[in-house]
């Protein structure tokens, strides 16, 4: 059965995108605890794609449906889980991209709502903040998905929130997004 195609972010209302997270229901994976069963031979790339044994996952909807049972541990390694199996998988820097950006309204009232590789819609608020982190190869933003995992915030779409942020020309660099501020600047 073929997925639906994902909607267009530019053509969507808060309203729409409000609803379409809250009809995302996705399987309750913190409530499964069955035992470790092995390693599932897949990795995500630091760049989003997903591979088995070595190959990529060509299949949209495998990388969607794989990315709903994802889950983190408390020890920071990730797992696919199910009811019945805990399989480790290997996440290069975050299990997941933002690649797409949606800003509406202006300073104190905007709203920040990504697109994921997987999909997924997530608004920036205190639920699901933003970070700029020091990595080996320079800073590198984030956005908080769900469960301790974060979407790793493509180049393209970090370049759409500085010039956002410098546009604005508040105190410090940065972007508000459902009351909550946050800072693009690297200062703590």
């Amino acid at each position: 059965m073929p997925m639906e195609p994902l909607p267009d972010l530019s053509t969507l209302s808060l309203a729409d995108i409000a609803r379409l997270a809250q009809e995302k229901r996705l399987p309750p994976v913190a409530q499964w605890n069955p035992d470790h069963c092995g390693d599932s031979e897949m990795r995500i790339a630091r760049d989003g794609t997903w591979y088995h044994q070595g190959s990529p996952i060509g299949r949209e909807a495998m990388v969607r449906l794989f990315s709903s049972i994802l889950r983190r541990e408390p020890d920071g390694s990730h797992v696919l889980v199910t009811p019945v199996e805990k399989l480790d998988i290997e996440v290069e820097d975050a299990p997941f991209v933002a690649v797409e950006l949606r800003s509406d309204g202006e300073g104190r009232d905007r709203t920040l709502t990504f697109r994921l590789n997987s999909g997924d819609l997530v608004t920036a608020g205190s639920d699901h903040g933003l970070t700029l982190r020091e990595t080996p190869d320079g800073p590198h933003p984030y956005l908080h998905v769900r469960g301790g995992m974060e979407a790793l915030i493509a180049r393209s779409v970090y370049y759409e929130l500085m010039n956002l942020a410098l546009d604005e020309g508040g105190e410090r660099v940065g972007l508000w997004s459902e009351g909550a501020f946050f800072a693009l600047d690297g200062l703590t």
